[in-house]
C-alpha cells in the first residue's frame, strides 16, 4: 500500500525529561522518526519539554515545541497548526498516557485528529493489566494466575488466593514503577500501597512470581497488510525477577530451542495482529519455564521501547525509522533495507555476531537506596558491546561501563570467602556477574552457582571459560606469554591492560607492541543486518580478533576527524553529550571531512548508523580507540563534546602525538587539575576561595586549618560533582578524606573554603583565540552547596547586578585567554557581598550548552566546532539571540526509585533529568515560589 497522502502534518510526541525508566532511548526513537517522516515530505511538529536532547533541535522537525507535555500544550500545538495525525510511539509511556488522556478529553475529535502507528484500543489491552490478562485468556496464550484489585483490600483477598511468592504490577506505568515481589505477608501491605500509588488508574495486577524462569523479549513490526516481522530475539541473562531494564541481555537468543523460539515466534505474531487496527512497532515479553519449555506471555508494549532501541543498534534494523514509514502507510516490502539500500525492508536480521548489553547503575549517588534487583527498574543507563562470541561481547561490554573495569573480573580488589559469594549470588545485585567470575575462580561449581542464581547454566558455562584461560595466563609473564594463548585470550575479549593485571607484570603498552609484532591485531566487521548474505552498504562497525586478518573496514584518503563519545548515560553525564557529538559530527562533515564516530551507547543519537561518515561502536576505552587510531590515522580528534569520558582519554591521546582538536591538552589539564588551576587564578589576580591540598588525613586537618571551615572536600578530575562533601569540623573531614582514599586511591584531595550564603552563576562561552563571545549568562536559583546540575537555573541573570555580570564576563575572557581555549569553554561563579569569585572552568562541553543553545535559538554546537577546527572565526558568525523573557532550567530526580532514600541535595549532583520552561518575566508565579524557597534558605 502506498502512502497515504492525506497525512500532511504529524505531531511526535516526545517522553519528556530523563528519568530512570525512560531515559534517552525516546530521543533516539523520535529522532529517527522524525527524520523518517521528513524523508518523505511529510511536515513535522514535536513536543518536549527536554532542552538536552538532539530530537528538540530545530534541525529534526519543522516546528518545535520545548513545552510541559500537558493536555493543554497538545491543545495550543493543534491551535496554531493543521495537524492530520499524532504519532505517540516513540515518546514511552508517558506520551502514550498524553494520547490516551487527550483521546477521553475530545481533543483528537475535536481537532479532528486521527492517531497513528497505534490506536486507543490498543494501548488499553496492552496497558491496562486486567485487560491484558483477559485478552490473553481469550486467545489461549497462558499468562500467570492473577487477580486485578483496585482497591487494598481486594488486593490482600486475591493476594491470599494466589499464594506466595506474588509479584505486584501496577497498570499504565513505566520502568517497573511502583512494582515489586512480595514473598510473605509481612511485605504485601507496603508492596501494594505503592502498587496502587503509582498506578494513574489505581490498579494493580496481583500475580503469581514464576521466579527463575527464563525471560525473552522480541520486537516486531507490522504493516497495513498484516505483514508481520520480527527483527530481533533478545535472551535475558538474569531469570524472572529483574526487570528488563536492570538485566544484562544478549542477542540474539542463546539457550533458546528452535521449537520454543518458533512456539513465541507465533504466539507474538498472533499478539500482535490481534492488538488493533494500527501498523507500527511492538515489544513483546515472554516467560519460558526452563524444565518443560511452556510459555507465559508476560507483556507486550505497543510502541517502540528502551529493548527496541538496543534491537535497532544491535542488528542495524533501524526500527522506529521504518516504524514511522508503516505508520504513514507503506508495506514492508515497499521499503529498502536500510543497511544493504537493495534489498527489501520485508525481512528477519541473520547475525553472526553477539550482542551484550549491561546496565549502569548510579547507587553511589543514593545512599541508603537498596541495591537488590527486582521489578522495580534501577539503572540510569546501558552498554553495548559487538563480538564474535559471548565472551569477547561480555569483556567489551565491562570494558565500556566507564567503572574502572578492564574486562570482566576485580583485579587487585579482596575476595569474599566461599561460603560468603554463594549466599551473596542468591540475591540479585549489579555486580552479580562479576561475583560469578569470582565464584568460579575460587573453584566453586557450575551448579552450584546454577543452583543459587538460577541463571542458565550456557551463561556460566561461558564466564568458565573466561576464567580457566585467565588461570592458564596467570602461569606467566610478559616475556614467556605464548602467542597462542595471547592470541585466544585476546579472542575472548581479554584487555591488554587486564593481560598485565592477572599476570602481575608489564604494561598495557608493552603487551600491545609484543602482540602487534606478533600480527595479533583487531579487524573491523561491519554491522550487516544479514550475516553477509547480500552486500551492505553502510559503515558500521566492530572490532575482533581473527587469524585470517580481514578488515572490512575500508580507510579512505580524505582528511579525517574522531569524535569520541561519553559512553553510558549516568548522573553528571547524561544526554546533553549525545546531542553535542551530533552536531560536532554534523559541522565536521560540513567542512569537507570525514567525521568518524566512537561510542558504546544503543540509546543514542551519535550511534546511528547514518550520523557520522563512519560508525565503530566500541568502547571508549583506550586500548580500543588506540587501534582505531592506528587503523585511521586521523588528522586529530575531538575530546570536548564528550564529558568527563572522552577528557580523561586526552593525556594518553597527546602522548601518542595525536593532535587533540581544539584546546591544548596542557591548557585542559590545568583547568582539570584544581591546584593547576587556583595557581593560574592567583597569578591572574582572579579572585577564588581559599584551598590546599592533600592525599592524607593529617594533610587534610592542616589545610583545614589555613582556608578555615566550612570547607568542600572533593577529588581532581571528576564529573558531576563525584564524592564533593561539604564539611565543618576536623571529624567530618577525616570521614570524607578516608572515604576518597578508598574509593578514589592516589587521587589528590582539594581542600577548599566553601562560600556559603553566596549566589551561584555560570558562563558558557566560545573562545577561538582572538575573539570572545559569551553564550549566556546563568543564575542559579538555589544558594551555593547545591551542584549546579541539582539547581534551577535562569537564563539570563535576574538578579545578579550589571557590575557582576560584566565582572563575570571579563574574568571568563582573561580565563579563556590563559588556557589558550579553542572552542567551549564552561566557567562556575560565586558571588558574595557583591564581589565575584571563580569556582572552576571546564574546556568543554557542557550541561547547559544544549540548553542556552536551543533556549536563545543559535546552533553553538554547530559553530563551536568549526572553531576549534580552526576552519572558522568568531567574526564569521552572527548571533541574534531570541528569547524572549527568561528560560528555567529545572532539574528532574528520581527518588521515587528509591524508597526511603533521602532527598537533601549538596554539591555532589543527583538529578537525572532536566525540563526547560519559559516565562514572560519574573511575575511568573513558578518564578516567584522558586525565589521564595531560595530566600529561606539564604536567611538560614
Amino acid at each position: 500500500m502506498p502512502q497515504d497522502k492525506s497525512i500532511k502534518t504529524v505531531l511526535i510526541i516526545g517522553s519528556g525529561p530523563i528519568i530512570v525508566g525512560q531515559a534517552c532511548e525516546f530521543d533516539y526513537s523520535g529522532s529517527q522518526a522524525a527524520r523518517s517522516l521528513r524523508e518523505e515530505g511529510v511536515s513535522v511538529i514535536l513536543i518536549n519539554s527536554n532542552p538536552a536532547t538532539i530530537m528538540t533541535d530545530p534541525m529534526m522537525a519543522d516546528r518545535v515545541y520545548l513545552l510541559p507535555l500537558t493536555v493543554e500544550s497538545i491543545e495550543k500545538i493543534l491551535e496554531e497548526n493543521n495537524i492530520d495525525a499524532v504519532l505517540p510511539t516513540m515518546g514511552g509511556q508517558t506520551a502514550l498516557n498524553l494520547a490516551k488522556e487527550a483521546e477521553e478529553l475530545g481533543i483528537w475529535e475535536k481537532y479532528n485528529v486521527r492517531l497513528i502507528g497505534v490506536d486507543i484500543k490498543a494501548i488499553e489491552k496492552a496497558e491496562d493489566r486486567e485487560k491484558f490478562r483477559q485478552w490473553m485468556i481469550q486467545m489461549n496464550i497462558p499468562v500467570a494466575p492473577a487477580k486485578t484489585a483496585n482497591s487494598f483490600l481486594e488486593g490482600k483477598e486475591f493476594a491470599q488466593d494466589i499464594g506466595f511468592p506474588l509479584v505486584i504490577r501496577p497498570s499504565f506505568t513505566l520502568g517497573g514503577t511502583g512494582g515489586g515481589f512480595v514473598h510473605s505477608k509481612d511485605q504485601l501491605d507496603e508492596a501494594l500501597n505503592r502498587g496502587l500509588s503509582a498506578s494513574p488508574i489505581h490498579e494493580v495486577l496481583v500475580e503469581k512470581a514464576v521466579l527463575g524462569w527464563k525471560e525473552f523479549e522480541l520486537e516486531l513490526l507490522r504493516d497495513s497488510n498484516d505483514n508481520v516481522a520480527i527483527i530481533c530475539t533478545v535472551e535475558n541473562f538474569d531469570p524472572m525477577g529483574i526487570h528488563t531494564g536492570d538485566s544484562i541481555t544478549v542477542a540474539p537468543a542463546m539457550t533458546l530451542s528452535d521449537t520454543a523460539f518458533q512456539l513465541m515466534r507465533n504466539t507474538a505474531i498472533s499478539m500482535m495482529r490481534n492488538l488493533g487496527n494500527f501498523a507500527g512497532g511492538c515489544n513483546v515479553q515472554f516467560a519460558l519455564n526452563p524444565e518443560t519449555e511452556g510459555i507465559i506471555a508476560i507483556e507486550i508494549n505497543p510502541r517502540v521501547s528502551r529493548s527496541s532501541a538496543l534491537a535497532s543498534k544491535a542488528t542495524g534494523y533501524p526500527i522506529a525509522k521504518i516504524a514511522a514509514k508503516l505508520a504513514l502507510g507503506f508495506t514492508l516490502d515497499e521499503l529498502k533495507n536500510q543497511i544493504t539500500k537493495t534489498t527489501s525492508a520485508y525481512f528477519e536480521p541473520a547475525l553472526d555476531y553477539v550482542i551484550v548489553k549491561i546496565p549502569r547503575w548510579n547507587f553511589d549517588k543514593f545512599k541508603g537506596a537498596n541495591d537488590t534487583l527486582g521489578l522495580q527498574m534501577k539503572s540510569v543507563g546501558e552498554v553495548m558491546a559487538i563480538g564474535r562470541s559471548f565472551t569477547e561481547a561480555v569483556q567489551k561490554a565491562c570494558q565500556s561501563l566507564e567503572n574502572n573495569a578492564v574486562g570482566l573480573g576485580y583485579y587487585g580488589k579482596s575476595l569474599m570467602h566461599a561460603d560468603e559469594i554463594v549466599e551473596y549470588l542468591k540475591t540479585p545485585k549489579w555486580d552479580r556477574i562479576f561475583r560469578i567470575k569470582d565464584a568460579l575462580m575460587m573453584g566453586i561449581s557450575v551448579k552450584t552457582i546454577v543452583q543459587a542464581t538460577l541463571i542458565d547454566r550456557w551463561f556460566i558455562y561461558e564466564i568458565k571459560k573466561i576464567v580457566d584461560t585467565e588461570k592458564e595466563i596467570a602461569k606467566y609473564k610478559l616475556a614467556t606469554l605464548p602467542l597462542d594463548l595471547l592470541r585466544k585470550a585476546k579472542t575472548m575479549g581479554f584487555s591488554d591492560e587486564q593481560i598485565c593485571r592477572i599476570m602481575q607484570n608489564g604494561d598495557e603498552e608493552d603487551l600491545y607492541q609484543k602482540r602487534k609484532a606478533a600480527g595479533i591485531r583487531r579487524v573491523y566487521k561491519m554491522v550487516d543486518t544479514c550475516s553477509a548474505e547480500f552486500e551492505a552498504k553502510t559503515p558500521y562497525f566492530y572490532s575482533s580478533f581473527e587469524s585470517s586478518g580481514y578488515n572490512e573496514s575500508k580507510v579512505s584518503d580524505k582528511k579525517k576527524i574522531i569524535v569520541l563519545g561519553s559512553g553510558p548515560n549516568r548522573i553528571g553525564q547524561g544526554i546533553e553529550f549525545d546531542y553535542c557529538c551530533v552536531h560536532g559530527l554534523l559541522a565536521i562533515r560540513e567542512e569537507g571531512y570525514e567525521a568518524i564516530m566512537v561510542n558504546c551507547n544503543p540509546e543514542t543519537v551519535s550511534t546511528d548508523f547514518d550520523i557520522a561518515d563512519k560508525l565503530y561502536f566500541e568502547p571508549v576505552f583506550w586500548e580500543h580507540l588506540r587501534e582505531i587510531i592506528d587503523l585511521e590515522k586521523p588528522d586529530g580528534i575531538i575530546v570536548q563534546l564528550g564529558g568527563q569520558t572522552a577528557l580523561k582519554l586526552s593525556a594518553k591521546i597527546h602522548e601518542l602525538g595525536i593532535p587533540i582538536i581544539g584546546t591544548s591538552y596542557d591548557n585542559m589539564d590545568i583547568a582539570e587539575d584544581r591546584g593547576r588551576f587556583s595557581d593560574m587564578l592567583k597569578d591572574l589576580g582572579i579572585p577564588y576561595p581559599k584551598y590546599g591540598t592533600a592525599y592524607n588525613v593529617d594533610d587534610a586537618v592542616e589545610v583545614a586549618k589555613e582556608v578555615q571551615y566550612p570547607v568542600l572536600v572533593r577529588p581532581s578530575y571528576v564529573l558531576g560533582g563525584q564524592r564533593m562533601r561539604i564539611v565543618i569540623n576536623d571529624d567530618e573531614l577525616e570521614k570524607a578524606v578516608v572515604s576518597l582514599l578508598k574509593h578514589l586511591p592516589g587521587n589528590k584531595i582539594l581542600i577548599d573554603h566553601f562560600l556559603d550564603r553566596c549566589q551561584e552563576a555560570e558562563i558558557d562561552a566560545i573562545f577561538d583565540g582572538e575573539n570572545f563571545h559569551v553564550m549566556g549568562v546563568m543564575e542559579h536559583i538555589e544558594p551555593a552547596g547545591i551542584h549546579s546540575g541539582d539547581s534551577n537555573a535562569v537564563l539570563p541573570a535576574f538578579n545578579l547586578t550589571p557590575l557582576e555580570v560584566t565582572t563575570m564576563e571579563y574574568y571568563a575572557e582573561k580565563i579563556a585567554r590563559s588556557l589558550n581555549i579553542r572552542g567551549l569553554i564552561n566557567i562556575q561563579f560565586a558571588v558574595k557581598n557583591g564581589q565575584v569569585f571563580v569556582i572552576e572552568a571546564n574546556p568543554r562541553a557542557s550541561r547547559t550548552t544544549p540548553f542556552i543553545a536551543k533556549a536563545y535559538q543559535i546552533p553553538y554546537l554547530n559553530i563551536a566546532t568549526k572553531i576549534m577546527m580552526g576552519t572558522h572565526k568568531i567574526t564569521d558568525f552572527t548571533f541574534e539571540k531570541k528569547l524572549e523573557g527568561f528560560a528555567i532550567k529545572e532539574p528532574v530526580f528520581s527518588f521515587d526509585k528509591f524508597p526511603g532514600v533521602s532527598k537533601e541535595l549538596g554539591p555532589e549532583m543527583k538529578s537525572t533529568g532536566e525540563a526547560i520552561r519559559f516565562i514572560k518575566d519574573l511575575r511568573d508565579p513558578y518564578f516567584r515560589t522558586l525565589y521564595k524557597e531560595r530566600s529561606m534558605h539564604l536567611s538560614k
